[in-house]
């Protein structure tokens, strides 16, 4: 049995509308197709890299922000150890002070009390002896 002349056009024209379907249809959708996955690929690839740079970024910046911390605490103890100081050498300056003053008053007080019991001894014999002139009724 020998083919019919028509079932090779068939043939060939199948062929040919096979080849012009691939060329213009499926090989520019096949090539779309590609290309996008190619872009989600690289876009994946684009957004890892930047998870990543940013969570090193985040990582630097809590590593330099725990330092400065640290640093401003330190700077805060310094301060409070220097306000310390100071105060403690203010109030031993008052202290001192108050002791100085506190003794100049006593000596004060106890010369002034010296010249006191002086003048009254003083007083207290002429006034005895006021005393004892008019109740005796004698006359200086």
């Amino acid at each position: 049995m020998i083919p019919d002349l028509s079932v090779l056009w068939v043939i060939a024209l199948l062929l040919l509308c096979v080849f012009v379907v691939n060329t213009l249809i499926f090989k520019p959708i096949l090539h779309v197709s590609e290309s996008r996955a190619k872009a989600v690929r690289d876009a994946r690839e684009l957004a890892s890299s930047a998870a990543q740079k940013a969570a090193d970024a985040t990582q630097q910046f809590d590593r330099t922000m725990t330092a400065a911390r640290a640093d401003v605490y330190k700077q805060m103890d310094d301060a409070r150890r220097v306000a310390l100081e100071k105060r403690s050498a203010i109030m031993a300056e008052t202290k001192r002070e108050a002791e100085a003053s506190l003794s100049d008053a006593v000596a004060r007080l106890g010369s002034q009390a010296s010249a006191a019991k002086t003048a009254l001894e003083a007083e207290a014999s002429t006034l005895a002896g006021d005393i004892v002139n008019r109740v005796l009724g004698r006359t200086a």
